[in-house]
């Protein structure tokens, strides 16, 4: 972990290591030497600040500017030449944010932190409240804190979250994928975040998230379902409270959180691993029983989302259950498994709304950060910091990554295929690569002869509400009017007729067996999850070796077992058969000629 991020913590804001301490202070983001409003200084407090280390008389700096985070010591009445220039910046920073800047006031350049006193602070944020409605933006603060050392004035700093809707799209889209063992509460946490409403105890929250009857019977879900989230450009909440459909949400929100839904119980493990590798989630969050702790699924499940580089946070549900050292006991047991060697994460337990701010910027930054929630959906106790969390959690990719993959032909992944009344065939899935519009002729394959066949797209939708155009990144269905349905299978892609799809049986990946019970020798078969693939392979050649054991690496050539498939070289594949189970990526292809 980056030094810099560690003495940005400091132990003050719950952040937990290993044996070695991560430096002192407040513990709030900002860097050392602040206090909280309110907090006493004096000669007591000192003693607590530095015991334990040497006390050092350096003055305290943050980290370097990065694109998306902007220091200015002061934005007192500047010039009009200025004004423009400092406009013209914020509109380059939430560009590269991709419509999110967060602004720290009071500090300079390089880091160090001043402050202002109250009057410069109060001006400074009216400039920049004038730079943002000038580029249409909205401002929001997020904390202020005053700078303690060396001066017995009062100077505060501050940090300002800037957001504006990109011109080209209608909201900011972040997918989160939602983890955790049967009966831990994901269904009830995402009905009580998308409704607005507490549950009752007896899990009526989670009854608008079901799809099947016999879901709503047991209680347990087994298919893949998706719960919107909106937040407005002020920050606060937009959801179903307010909303009577998804297309209001769509309207008034600037940002959506897309969560899916994922099934807890081991038998339905094939459509959790296809949740997590066809939908492209940004982030993962692990609901952990406080009153269970860490069973069933938990430690797959983070297994899971560490193997496929998903950055992940966690919430400890169902607190109102059991007493405090309960609820202690399963933080515990979580730090431990997150410090193990295989995981080297660093847990950071939100217990306050600064907390909550300070996990949110180090997460996207950090990927060692394991920021922990402790909450209740039926008391609501620490909902409001999953909230903020959410709020102000940036996307992973910025604009020129973006705009590289616009850049790109189309390419669809159909991971979901529905027949709708007075609409015909239509298709969900993510779009990869390039753009799709309304009209778009694409072709659609490989069919079990290997080929493409061509159609239409009739129009499109996004979170429920009507949309002309599809960028890369963006989850959406596709309606193909009367296209024939039985021609269509999950896993297939819709591309541009100008490209030319390596279609292929055979294909070499360079593997890691996590588990096997015995040996993995040429001739086993496992299903093999790549992207939006799911399909039956036979091991047909492991080079060098002539078996593999739990543990061991190497090269293996599969093949296909029912149809071939559209690969890419690089792309993640994980596999599994009963207990075994393993990782990898596709290094090579022996493509069929068309």
């Amino acid at each position: 972990m980056d030094p810099r991020v560690s003495e940005l913590f400091g132990t003050g804001a719950g952040l937990k290591s290993g044996s070695q301490g991560l430096g002192s202070g407040a513990g709030n983001g900002f860097g050392l030497g602040l206090k909280k409003p309110g907090s006493k200084s004096g000669k007591k407090a000192k003693s607590r600040s530095s015991r334990g280390t040497k006390p050092s008389n350096n003055p305290p700096y943050l980290p370097p500017e990065v694109s998306v985070l902007s220091y200015r010591l002061k934005l007192v009445n500047p010039t009009q030449y200025r004004f423009e220039h400092l406009a013209t910046q914020l509109k380059w920073r939430l560009q590269e944010g991709r419509g999110e800047a967060v602004y720290q006031i009071g500090v300079e350049d390089n880091g160090l932190l001043v402050g202002l006193s109250e009057e410069e602070m109060r001006a400074s944020l009216r400039t920049l409240r004038r730079m943002a409605e000038k580029v249409g933006a909205d401002i929001t603060i997020l904390r202020e804190r005053e700078v303690d050392y060396d001066s017995d004035v009062s100077r505060k700093i501050a940090e300002v979250l800037v957001r504006k809707v990109p011109d080209d799209q209608q909201f900011l889209d972040l997918r989160v994928a939602v983890l955790g063992n049967v009966d831990s509460g994901k269904s009830t946490l995402l009905g009580v975040l998308t409704q607005g409403e507490l549950d009752n105890g007896r899990g009526r929250a989670r009854l608008n998230l079901f799809r099947h009857l016999h879901e709503i019977q047991s209680g347990r879900t087994s298919s893949i379902s998706f719960e919107i989230l909106g937040f407005n450009s002020k920050g606060e909440v937009v959801n179903y409270s307010e909303s009577r459909t998804a297309e209001e949400i769509c309207e008034s929100a600037s940002k959506m959180i897309t969560f899916i839904d994922l099934a807890g119980h081991h038998k339905y493990l094939k459509t959790t691993i296809f949740g997590l590798t066809s939908y492209c989630p940004d982030f993962a969050m692990l609901v952990v029983g406080a009153n269970t702790g860490i069973v069933g699924t938990t430690r797959e499940h983070l297994g899971l989302a560490m193997a496929l580089k998903v950055p992940i946070f966690i919430v400890v549900s169902k607190v109102d259950l059991c007493p405090c050292g309960t609820v202690e006991r399963t933080v515990r047991q979580l730090e431990r498994i997150l410090k193990q060697p295989g995981c080297n994460k660093v847990p950071m337990e939100v217990a306050s709304e600064d907390d909550a701010v300070t996990a949110a910027q180090q997460f996207a930054q950090s990927p060692s950060i394991t920021p922990i929630f402790t909450l209740s959906s039926v008391s609501g106790e620490s909902l409001d910091l999953l909230k903020v969390f959410l709020n102000i959690l940036p996307p992973l990719s910025n604009s020129k990554e973006q705009e590289e993959l616009m850049q790109q032909l189309t390419e669809f992944q159909v991971d979901e295929i529905y027949t709708v009344p007075d609409v015909g065939t239509v298709v969900g899935g993510t779009l990869y690569s390039g753009i799709c519009r309304e009209g778009e002729q694409l072709v659609v394959g490989p069919t079990d002869e290997g080929k493409f066949l061509g159609l239409t797209v009739c129009s499109i939708q996004r979170n429920r509400s009507a949309c002309r155009v599809l960028r890369a990144g963006q989850a959406a269905t596709l309606a193909l009017g009367s296209f024939d349905r039985s021609l269509l299978r999950k896993g297939m892609v819709m591309v541009s007729p100008q490209m030319n799809p390596t279609i292929c049986w055979l294909f070499e990946a360079e593997i890691v067996l996590l588990f096997h019970a015995k040996t993995f020798h040429k001739g086993f078969q496992v299903t093999v999850h790549i992207g939006n693939i799911r399909q039956t392979a036979m091991v047909e050649r492991l080079y060098g070796k002539e078996e593999l054991r739990t543990g061991e690496k190497a090269v293996v050539r599969f093949r296909f077992i029912k149809h071939p498939e559209y690969l890419k070289v690089g792309a993640k594949l994980l596999f599994r058969e009963g207990v075994t189970k393993g990782i990898g990526h596709v290094t090579s292809l022996q493509p069929v000629s068309l």
